[in-house]
């Protein structure tokens, strides 16, 4: 991973984005935020358990699919929805919107902070 001096400017790609609520870098064997960008209300620990158990399920579940590592997944429910990017490194790029957001939009910043995340 990259320094932490990155990480500002790569959680700053996926908050620009109309309708996203916070963004934030998890830790995805234990849930540890190692940043965020959050709005007020936002609880962020509580956000990254769930990525953090979120993504050790599916990753379980890919696998015996057989289809190859998880790109981009996205939990939708009505009052907004979490997309996350896990990178290489086992760092979760984490998104938190509101219903109406542009997924695909969304999609392409997380891709690009994950790039800068490595």
């Amino acid at each position: 991973m990259t320094a932490p001096a990155a990480y500002g400017p790569a959680l700053d790609l996926v908050t620009r984005v109309r309708g996203v609520r916070g963004a934030m870098l998890v830790s995805g064997e234990d849930g540890i935020v190692v940043a965020e960008q959050l709005m007020e209300g936002i609880k962020g620990g509580a956000v990254a358990a769930l990525a953090a158990s979120l993504a050790a399920r599916l990753r379980r579940a890919i696998d015996a699919a057989g289809v190859g590592p998880t790109l981009f997944w996205h939990l939708q429910c009505d009052k907004g929805g979490l997309l996350v990017v896990p990178t290489p490194s086992g760092v979760l790029i984490v998104a938190v919107a509101e219903p109406d957001v542009n997924v695909g939009l969304v999609r392409l910043e997380l891709l690009r902070a994950a790039e800068a995340v490595g």
